[in-house]
């Protein structure tokens, strides 16, 4: 039954790769490698089979992430589970025996269910935690290579994987230039970019979808199909580019133990005799010499992923019974179906000298390691560096300078340290900020140790402050970049936030600044003036950068201090709790803020340079722009799409300054309904009373 020291260490194992499969999965980040990942995965696999224990939400027993974001949820027809795995060929080989197969790329993207209707798309689902996922319908449909309508009439379930080539991957990347905010790897991209609340963000990242899998096709023309084969034909002629894939014929071998072949013993081809069957951006070069053979056919996928100019994250291989009928017959586990299984690379490593660790300090306060080792040639290139992500990996890898360890690349892209094979543990995070010589601090969330730089005014740190400053939530001062700020900050132009509004006193050093002209310089003045002229308590206070205030917290605020910013700046600690969505943690931290006479004067400084004691409203009214829903009073009704649900709207509105109610009536300004055609009784009543009936997407318009 194991001990509990063992039962011990699956509880920690547990608790980090939920940890891990969290940040990964539902935050977009990444605190281990996936190496790491898959290395105490199977040490927790190999404990529960050995003490017959598993422990709740142990991820061996898991399907995906747990869904938590705003979007509205759906439950699938059917549970989408995730595969089996294994990196040994001749494991693979003895899977299929006899059986002839359908061989296809493992895409590392997001796994999404599409439902068309009639030819046109009604649903798009996030694979979520296997049995229910978000609704992403609206940003599937900015997908660039999607059908919008296709041949088929019937209704068609259809399973693939959304992803971001690797160019468009470092061309946005590129245009993130807040470093911390970069994205580490496209599977991190494409997750944020689908599962947005605006699908114009998801337009504009490039996102493809690859089918891999019919999960249903019913009406009077739906064809009957016998195999995956058919299956993946049959997507390809409704418009959808299909995942790469090719036939292996069963690997039954004679008595003399001679070579695989299929099960009329012949060579291994596709249903024409033919080539391999291609469908994805980059054709894989067929090897069939007469000896055509599962091996060989990995090989030839593993080669062709790594061509220059593939451009597509993939991380294994996908092997199914070929046959449906044989395939359903299999059944699932409670975790894995039966019918298929996961191919995982050997990863290339090579075994390098570790020269040292660079710590590098962000615009966050964050300072990150990254390792620094002799050259070698990983994939077709040359790798000296590799992030190791936090002080949690360097201490679990046990790192220091003259260790001998191997690296390789991620997905076959991104380079990582796979293992530490003299583990010195000797290296240590700073003491002092290399930036600005500061304390450092070392932070623990989750069991994920960081290190932080405590320096306020460390550049590193001013260049992020600055920059949120101008950012969209709060002051918005559109076509002001970081490189521009880090210019102005290194010319000695910006000192303190209020500065910004100085610029145009510098005219004479900024047009001769590379990058910038006479007319650069004027359409700068031009933001900073508008964005003054449409500023707002609540958007000054958000651009303050208090800790924990953001759009709705300062709405909040101002909307309950009367937008007098007299008595936004000197609000005491009892008034702030009692505020509706502040609360006493946050009033304490922004009461200690503005107690702190550096932050009170900026404060000042800001109010002055924007007026914004001018701006307090006549008594019964609302701060123009402040609050653009105040006086309007809405009913929601129906499903929704965007939101999780009807209580996630109704804070929406009310963030917004309007008003909720539970039942049309004469004074409901608005009736928020997807259906508009809907017979429901509040429907019938707006209609009768004149009331406006909006969709979700006319609510955001307003």
């Amino acid at each position: 039954m194991g001990s509990a020291v063992q039962h011990e260490k699956q509880k920690l194992l547990t608790e980090r790769l939920k940890g891990a499969a969290r940040a990964y999965y539902d935050e977009d980040a990444e605190v281990m490698s996936n190496l790491e990942y898959d290395r105490l995965y199977d040490e927790l696999a190999a404990l529960e089979a050995e003490s017959g224990v598993v422990f709740a939400g142990s991820p061996t027993q898991r399907v995906g992430y747990e869904v938590s974001s705003a979007l509205a949820k759906r439950t699938h027809a059917s549970p989408m589970l995730s595969l089996n795995k294994t990196k040994e060929i001749s494991e693979l080989e003895d899977w299929l025996g006899d059986r002839a197969g359908l061989l296809s790329y493992k895409l590392d993207g997001l796994t999404i269910a599409l439902t068309y209707e009639g030819g046109m798309l009604q649903t798009a689902v996030t694979r979520g935690n296997g049995l229910v996922g978000e609704v992403v319908t609206n940003n599937a449909r900015t997908f660039v290579n999607l059908p919008a309508r296709i041949p088929f009439t019937g209704t068609l379930t259809l399973r693939g994987e959304a992803v971001i080539r690797y160019d468009d991957f470092e061309k946005i990347n590129h245009e993130i230039e807040d470093v911390d905010a970069r994205y580490k790897n496209p599977r991190n991209l494409v997750s944020g970019s689908v599962r947005q609340l605006d699908s114009a963000v998801t337009a504009k990242r490039h996102v493809r979808f690859y089918a891999f899998a019919l999960a249903r096709a019913e009406g009077a023309s739906a064809p009957a199909f016998a195999t995956r084969t058919e299956q993946m034909d049959f997507l390809g002629a409704q418009g959808f580019e299909a995942v790469a894939h090719e036939w292996i014929p069963g690997q039954a071998r004679d008595d003399n133990g001679g070579q695989a072949r299929d099960d009329n013993g012949g060579q291994a081809r596709d249903d024409n005799g033919g080539q391999p069957r291609v469908t994805m951006d980059s054709p894989i070069k067929s090897a069939n010499d007469g000896a055509s053979c599962l091996a060989l056919a990995v090989e030839r996928f593993s080669a062709s992923a790594r061509e220059p100019g593939f451009g597509l994250p993939v991380d294994g291989l996908v092997l199914g019974f070929d046959d449906l009928a044989y395939a359903a017959s299999l059944g699932a586990t409670s975790k894995f179906p039966r019918d298929s299984i996961a191919f995982k690379w050997q990863d290339e490593e090579a075994e390098t000298e570790l020269l040292g660790i660079e710590w590098s300090a962000s615009r966050t306060g964050l300072i990150n390691p990254i390792a620094i080792f002799a050259p070698v040639e990983l994939e077709g290139t040359t790798v000296s560096r590799a992030s190791v992500h936090n002080v949690s990996i360097l201490e679990e890898l046990a790192l220091g300078t003259g260790d001998h360890i191997k690296v390789y690349k991620a997905n076959m892209i991104i380079p990582q340290i796979a293992e530490n094979l003299t583990r010195s543990g000797t290296e240590r995070p700073p003491d002092n900020c290399p930036v600005c010589g500061a304390v450092t601090e070392l932070r623990d969330v989750d069991g994920v140790r960081t290190l932080h730089c405590t320096n306020a005014d460390c550049p590193a740190r001013r260049i992020k402050a600055f920059a949120h400053f101008v950012g969209r939530p709060a002051l918005n001062i559109e076509g002001l970049s970081e490189q521009s700020l880090e210019k102005f900050i290194a010319a000695g132009l910006l000192h303190e936030l209020a500065d910004i509004f100085q610029l145009k006193n510098h005219r004479e050093t900024i047009v001769t600044m590379e990058g910038f002209g006479e007319k650069s310089f004027e359409n700068l003045v031009a933001a900073i003036d508008a964005a003054a002229a449409r500023a707002t308590a609540d958007r000054a206070l958000v651009s303050l950068g208090i800790p924990e205030i953001g759009s709705a917290t300062a709405k909040a605020i101002a909307r309950a201090l009367g937008h007098d910013w007299d008595r936004i700046a000197g609000a005491d600690l009892e008034t702030l709790s009692a505020t509706p969505g502040v609360g006493s943690v946050i009033a304490d931290l922004y009461v200690r803020w503005f107690d702190d006479p550096k932050n009170r004067s900026a404060a000042e400084d800001l109010a002055a340079a924007l007026d914004l004691r001018a701006q307090v409203p006549v008594a019964g009214t609302a701060q123009p722009g402040a609050d653009p829903l105040a006086g309007l009073t809405f009913v929601i009704t129906g499903s929704l799409e965007n939101y999780a649900n009807r209580d996630a709207l109704k804070d929406r509105i009310e963030e917004l300054g309007g008003k909720t109610a539970g039942s049309v009536s004469s004074k409901t300004d608005y009736l928020i309904n997807n259906d508009s055609m809907s017979q429901s009784s509040k429907n019938k009543t707006a209609k009768s009373l004149g009331v406006k009936i909006i969709t979700e997407a006319e609510f955001e318009a307003l």
